[in-house]
């Protein structure tokens, strides 16, 4: 059985594109950078994509505004319309939601604004948890509700959220909010510092109908090593990372893979 192919497209300004490429080795999948100067129809040959974070196009007018008019969306736009699989990661959620591959309506719906935070906004690093909702999201398939992963996140523009009332409580209750921002124990707030930027309904991604194309903020291709978690993380991740540190395994499997492992799944499936 041939290896899928995954295409890391890599607008300029991108810097996160090679993470990307080990995550997705690492979760058996053969991946390949596909950077803005190549023709954009080549992309067709890729079974997957994924749109790493960075500041594509400086992010200039928004984050992600101007990539989501390079013709490569055109072509991601119409894969995905085929059913191929679509993973956004922070710059690539935003180019995804400017591009209105998420939520799927067609038309720009939603938005990844500015963080909203108690005395202060812009750019905010820090590592958070993110808890499994129940969704058809082919990239938390197999995945156990209620389990939290603790992620990173990198961003001034992650806080989603939509002009139309109610909104993205519709897109929850409808499965397309696949992670939401929570404590270590997985009770989800709307505040800060646990709802980092402000999201509406403590999204930190939100997929299409379909379940095959998801914007995701938080990033977890920097969370693929246990021994890359912060001290700060607590829970269970917590006890993983510091036997692995004991035992010398600091490259062990860290929590990010598990969305790149389920990606995996569902090509080896398919």
């Amino acid at each position: 059985m041939s290896v899928a192919r995954v295409g890391v497209v890599q607008f300029p300004g991108v810097n996160c594109e090679a993470e990307s490429v080990r995550a997705l080795g690492r979760a058996g999948l053969e991946a390949e950078i596909f950077r803005w100067t190549r023709r954009a129809a080549e992309l067709r040959d890729f079974q997957a994509y994924v749109l790493p974070g960075g500041f594509s196009y400086q992010d200039r007018v928004r984050a992600g505004a101007l990539a989501a008019k390079d013709p490569l969306v055109d072509v991601l736009a119409g894969e995905a319309e085929r059913g191929k699989p679509v993973l956004g990661i922070c710059n690539g959620a935003q180019v995804l939601v400017e591009a209105g591959l998420v939520p799927d309506s067609g038309r720009v719906e939603l938005a990844l604004a500015r963080n909203r935070m108690p005395d202060r906004d812009g750019y905010y690093a820090r590592w958070i948890y993110v808890r499994i909702e129940p969704s058809g999201s082919l990239f938390t398939r197999g995945l156990t509700p209620g389990d939290v992963l603790p992620l990173p996140v990198a961003h001034g523009e992650g806080r989603f959220t939509s002009a139309t009332a109610g909104r993205m409580a519709s897109l929850l209750a409808t499965g397309q909010i696949p992670l939401r921002y929570c404590s270590a124990h997985g009770e989800v707030e709307s505040g800060f510092p646990v709802n980092p930027n402000g999201a509406e309904q403590a999204a930190a991604a939100v997929s299409n109908a379909r379940g095959n194309v998801l914007a995701l903020m938080p990033h977890p291709e920097r969370a693929q090593d246990l021994g890359a978690l912060a001290r700060c993380v607590a829970g269970p991740w917590d006890e993983r990372r510091a036997q692995a540190i004991a035992r010398r395994d600091v490259d062990a499997r860290g929590p990010g893979l598990a969305l790149f492992d389920a990606l995996s799944r569902h090509l080896k499936e398919s």
